[in-house]
C-alpha cells in the first residue's frame, strides 16, 4: 500500500512539475532542444476532448514513441468551457492505459516555439472534412516558414468521428442533446456538471 501511494505521488509531481513542458500552464521554458522525430505534438483546444481526439492520439502512438497532447490557450482571451488544467486532466483520464506514451500539457504562444522547447520534431494534425484542408495547409506553411526543422503529419479522422468537433458537441449538449457517443466516458460527469452550472462572465 505504501508503495502504491508513493508511486501515485511521483506521478502527480511529474504531471505538474513547472518548467518541464509537462502540464505547466505557463508552458515549458528553458533551453531549446534539437527536434526528435520520434516525439510528436498533437495540439488543439480539447474543450472538451472527444472520442475523435482519442482516436487520433491512439493512432499517433503507433507511429511515434512519445506523443504530447498540447492544450492551446490564450490567457488574455480564453472563452473555453474548461480551464487549461481541467482539459489536461481530462486527457489523462481518457487515456489511462497510455501512461508513459502520452503526456498532456498546456501552452500559450506559438506552437513551433513550444515544439522547440520540448524537443519535438513532428506536429500531428487531424483532418476531417475537405474544409479542414485549406486552414491546415495555411498553418503548415506558416509553421514551416517559422521552424523548417519541425515537420507536420496529417492523420485522417476515423469515419465514425468524421463530423465530431468539440464546438458541435458543446452546442448539442447545451440544448439537451445526448453526446454520450462523442465524449469519453471518463469525462462525461465533469462535462454534464459544467453544463448544469452557469458560466462566469
Amino acid at each position: 500500500m505504501a508503495g502504491a501511494k508513493k508511486k501515485k505521488a511521483v506521478r502527480k509531481k511529474r504531471r505538474s512539475a513547472p518548467g518541464t513542458g509537462q502540464s505547466s500552464v505557463r508552458g515549458a521554458k528553458g533551453a531549446i532542444r534539437s527536434p526528435d522525430e520520434r516525439m510528436a505534438i498533437y495540439p488543439g483546444s480539447f474543450d472538451p476532448i472527444t472520442k475523435g481526439h482519442v482516436d487520433i492520439i491512439r493512432r499517433a502512438c503507433h507511429v511515434f514513441s512519445r506523443v504530447t497532447v498540447a492544450v492551446a490557450y490564450n490567457p488574455n482571451k480564453d472563452a473555453a468551457m474548461f480551464s487549461p488544467e481541467e482539459r489536461v486532466q481530462m486527457i489523462y483520464d481518457s487515456l489511462p492505459d497510455l501512461e508513459g506514451e502520452v503526456v498532456a500539457d498546456c501552452f500559450t504562444g506559438l506552437l513551433v516555439d513550444y515544439a522547440r522547447r520540448i524537443g519535438a520534431g513532428v506536429l500531428v494534425r487531424g483532418l476531417r472534412a475537405v474544409s479542414d484542408f485549406e486552414y491546415e495547409f495555411q498553418m503548415t506553411m506558416m509553421n514551416r516558414h517559422l521552424c523548417p526543422e519541425v515537420e507536420t503529419v496529417f492523420l485522417m479522422a476515423g469515419e465514425q468521428h468524421f463530423y465530431t468537433s468539440s464546438r458541435l458537441v458543446k452546442e448539442v449538449a447545451t440544448f439537451g442533446g445526448d453526446v454520450t457517443s462523442f465524449v469519453p466516458e471518463q469525462v462525461l460527469d465533469l462535462f454534464h456538471r459544467r453544463l448544469a452550472r452557469p458560466r462566469k462572465r
